[in-house]
């Protein structure tokens, strides 16, 4: 908005003047002890923060305005809740102490804070990473960027619509930037549930995005990066940087590096499998994960990073074997279990911390907290260095001790200094000669002016000589008057009493300018002196994120293992065969979640590309398919990230796509029904499936009528088992038992059901896979033991037994079954009025005679009371 109002105040002018460079973030405009919002960023700040609503003058008798505030020391406070709002906040601080002008304050915005460009600690939550991400739309495919400015980790990459929506589902990013031309295609391919920020077409340009880079990375070439032919990534990756000036971040060396998306690396988990397998969030409220279950992380570097491996789980033999030795290794070595457990307490959240050193925010506590953390690494370095594991040894050979900053951080700083350096008490004593002399002076200053004291009284011979000050002129030395003549002569008299003269010295003059300084000079030199520090410590940005990402790895793989103790969970065999074989496999959420004396139920699967491709099973609802399907589906993923598994042994072979159309995922509310649902979710499996690929699909058809759910059913589960390139293998939990049909004509499909056992009118869910078909879903047990009115039941029961004589087909239920059904019997009838009673026939016959719409209110009371004596008889 432009200012053109001249009856505002000139400091309602700086203001308006600073919010129309940026309109759309609440302005934090800083005023005496507090932080000021006006206007409409009042209003919305006063809601979203919960603090009072108030009106201030603008200037002129009839000019007011919205005025809602905060001190500034609860900005730490106010902040993160406007930032986890989804809001844009620039804060504007006073440049110069009001104290020294008598002008209007200098002020200038310092900082533009945003979902996905946040430093502080108090708006990041140090378990996961703070992505930004930008979108650039190609011609022939799509370009996509992530920044966790918090750390340093820059990645890109590029690929079709569904590649770039796999990647914001996986990276979660906090906000995420588009060209505005472009809002309509971003909104139609990946929806409005982001926080999303428009930039002008010019920012999406090859030209302008290289410049960019090359010039951040001091580089003549992006090829060094893998990143050279990527046009749509670089372009995004562009975007981001011109994003981090418009925010005004520009100290960013720990931005050191730019990697690609290695797609092809790591198995392919679309957004439907990571929601229905539960790995990061529960869809049930109360509900637990598999990132619960399995994160024992340490640090939150760690923490992170286990996130991240969750939903890119490996598909090279090679590397996933690399990390399951690294388990073994500690799971079987207590000594180096030991250690990491020690030492891993002690480090913290390394990689952002040396992000803050890098953007000159880091606080004095952080750097202690940075020397504690590389002490920490030195054993975990002989460790791993010392250890028979190849892995750990080379890890261990790339940690840098940085013994040289080390000890220069524990020479210079305090071991327990304040949060801010303007509190002073940053520097240790011994550092810098003139900051000891300062302290002295400062801190012991009555014990000098009395060596003052004794000195002079012991080389004049004046016994009653004493120091004194005033505000008229400083210190002085008081002499009684029949010692005057004693005095030496370089003493300059100031004042005479009536019993004694006042003298000042040179010594004293400049021990006064000491004294009065000392405090300010103190704090600007230990200001000095920490930041020396920083500038020498930024030189070591690239070696410690190098330490921060191995402690990361070292963590997550410490935690798999200490899992795998806590669980009794196995090794997998990891090999390149089409075969799945587990034993006596588990749900490792499920498990966790049982009542105290209560064993999860394991159960065998095999699945291979000769024999048994596909496993049809059936069974009752609540035996437990969904959980078998899902605890395959986490067995193999665990692996392939390299954990042990929840199993008695499992021999993996390696699976390129995990693909589930598991429980119910409705999207009723953006108009798509059920089977809407189901039919997009099944159409992009069998799109993409492969050979290699694990498929579960738990009730697949159920949205529509019989018929075509089990059309629809047959028909993928046969291209399934036909399709040389479709050839994966399957778990097809299905209530239809007229699939158990297909065994019979097709080779690989093999039946089996969840037991069951019935004992006087019980059913009693055994939870254990066996061979077979199942012919019963039991479905009016479950709803008696949900709490069905027993009536109900009951009807459904002799309704189910009618339909079984009637049925003269098989495996349906025709029309002519449904024909000879009997009427309902009286118990279950619900029914208004027993019509042999007279006395109800009456009142019936008095309702029916009423002309309703003629009747007024008074004729109505009165035909009421007319009613209530028939009852009365």
């Amino acid at each position: 908005m432009a200012v053109k109002d001249k009856g505002l105040t000139p400091m309602m002018k700086q203001f308006f003047t600073f919010k129309h460079q940026h309109p759309d973030a609440i302005l934090l405009f800083r005023c005496g002890d507090f932080y000021e919002t006006y206007s409409q960023d009042a209003v919305e700040a006063s809601k979203i923060l919960g603090i009072t609503l108030t009106k201030r003058n603008n200037g002129g008798s009839s000019a007011v305005t919205e005025m809602a505030g905060f001190p500034h020391h609860a900005l730490d406070t106010y902040l993160p809740k406007l930032v986890r709002a989804g809001r844009r906040v620039a804060i504007c601080d006073q440049l110069e102490d009001p104290k020294l002008t008598k002008k209007l304050v200098k002020r200038g915005i310092t900082e533009l804070v945003t979902p996905g460009v946040a430093l502080a600690d108090n708006v990041l939550n140090y378990k996961e990473n703070n992505f930004l991400a930008a979108i650039h739309f190609g011609k022939a495919s799509c370009g996509v960027a992530f920044l966790d400015i918090s750390t340093g980790e820059f990645l890109t990459g590029e690929g079709s619509y569904d590649t770039i929506e796999k990647l914001l589902v996986n990276f979660s990013p906090k906000e995420v930037l588009f060209d505005r031309d472009n809002k309509q295609q971003f909104n139609q391919y990946f929806g409005d549930k982001y926080c999303t920020f428009e930039l002008d077409d010019w920012v999406f340009t090859e030209s302008t995005a290289r410049q960019k880079l090359l010039k951040h990375f001091g580089t003549q070439t992006l090829k060094g990066f893998g990143i050279d032919h990527l046009v749509n990534g670089i372009i995004a990756s562009g975007a981001i940087m011109q994003y981090l000036e418009i925010t005004q971040h520009t100290n960013i060396s720990h931005i050191t590096s730019i990697s690609r998306i290695e797609e092809d690396r790591y198995v392919r988990l679309d957004k439907f499998t990571i929601r229905s397998l539960e790995l990061i969030n529960s869809m049930h409220e109360g509900g637990s994960s598999l990132l619960n279950v399995i994160d024992n992380t340490i640090t939150p570097m760690g923490s992170r990073m286990l996130k991240r491996w969750l939903v890119f789980p490996l598909k090279e033999q090679k590397a996933i074997e690399q990390r399951l030795n690294v388990v073994e290794h500690i799971y079987n070595s207590e000594d180096f279990e030991q250690v990491l457990s020690d030492q891993l307490h002690r480090i913290g959240d390394l990689e952002r911390i040396i992000s803050r050193v890098a953007v000159g925010r880091v606080s004095p506590r952080e750097v202690v907290q940075l020397r504690y953390a590389l002490d920490a690494i030195e054993p975990i370095k002989a460790a791993c260095v010392t250890s028979k594991n190849e892995s750990l040894v080379r890890m261990g050979e790339q940690i840098t001790l940085c013994e040289s900053i080390r000890a220069r951080i524990a020479k210079e700083i305090t071991s327990d200094p304040p949060q801010l350096v303007n509190k002073g008490g940053v520097i240790a004593d011994g550092v810098n000669a003139e900051l000891d002399e300062l302290r002295a002076i400062s801190h012991s200053g009555k014990d000098y002016l009395l060596h003052i004291q004794e000195r002079e009284i012991e080389q004049t011979g004046i016994s009653s000589l004493k120091i004194g000050y005033n505000n008229v002129f400083g210190y002085y030395l008081e002499v009684r008057n029949m010692h005057k003549d004693k005095v030496p002569q370089e003493w300059v008299r100031k004042q005479t009493l009536a019993q004694a003269e006042r003298y000042i010295t040179q010594e004293l003059k400049e021990y006064e300018e000491k004294i009065l300084g000392a405090e300010d000079k103190i704090l600007a030199l230990e200001a000095q002196i920490f930041n020396d520090l920083i500038v020498a410590l930024q030189e070591f940005i690239p070696q410690i994120q190098i330490n921060a990402n191995i402690i990361a790895r070292i963590d997550c793989l410490h935690s798999f293992a200490s899992v795998a103790q806590s669980n009794h969970y196995v090794r997998p065999e990891i090999n390149n065969t089409e075969v799945l074989d587990i034993k006596a496999g588990r749900h490792p959420v499920i498990e966790m979640q049982l009542p105290i004396g209560e064993r999860y139920v394991p159960n065998d699967i095999l699945l291979d590309s000769e024999k048994q491709q596909i496993m049809m099973i059936t069974g009752p609802n609540m035996a437990g398919k969904s959980a078998l399907l899902r605890q395959t589906a986490l067995i193999v993923l665990l692996a392939q990230v390299g954990s042990f598994v929840p199993a008695h042994s499992a021999s993996i072979g390696v699976v390129d796509k995990i693909f589930t159309r598991v429980g119910a995922s409705d999207n009723i509310s953006v108009g798509e029904s059920t089977f809407m649902v189901e039919m997009t979710e099944a159409a992009n499996i069998l799109n993409n499936v492969s050979s290699r690929s694990l498929i579960l699909f738990d009730e697949l058809g159920r949205g529509t009528s019989t018929y075509d759910g089990i059309s629809i059913a047959w028909a993928i589960v046969e291209y399934l088992h036909e399709q040389p390139k479709a050839r994966a293998r399957t778990l097809f939990a299905t209530h239809y038992h007229e699939l158990n049909e297909m065994e019979k004509r097709f080779e690989r499909i093999k039946n089996f059901n969840v037991s069951v056992k019935e004992a006087n009118g019980k059913v009693m869910f055994m939870r254990k896979l066996v061979e077979g078909g199942s012919e019963h879903s039991f479905g009016i047990h479950v709803a008696d033991i949900a709490g069905m009115p027993k009536s109900i039941v009951k009807r459904a029961n002799v309704i189910l037994k009618q339909l079984e004589k009637n049925n003269d087909q098989v495996g349906e239920v025709s029309k002519n079954a449904i024909n000879k059904l009997d009427e309902p019997n009286e118990n279950v009838q619900l029914s208004f009025f027993k019509l042999d009673d007279p006395v109800l026939i009456q009142i019936r016959d008095e309702f029916l005679h009423l002309d309703i719409n003629n009747l007024t209110p008074v004729e109505a009371l009165n035909k009421l009371n007319d009613i209530k004596k028939i009852v009365k008889g």
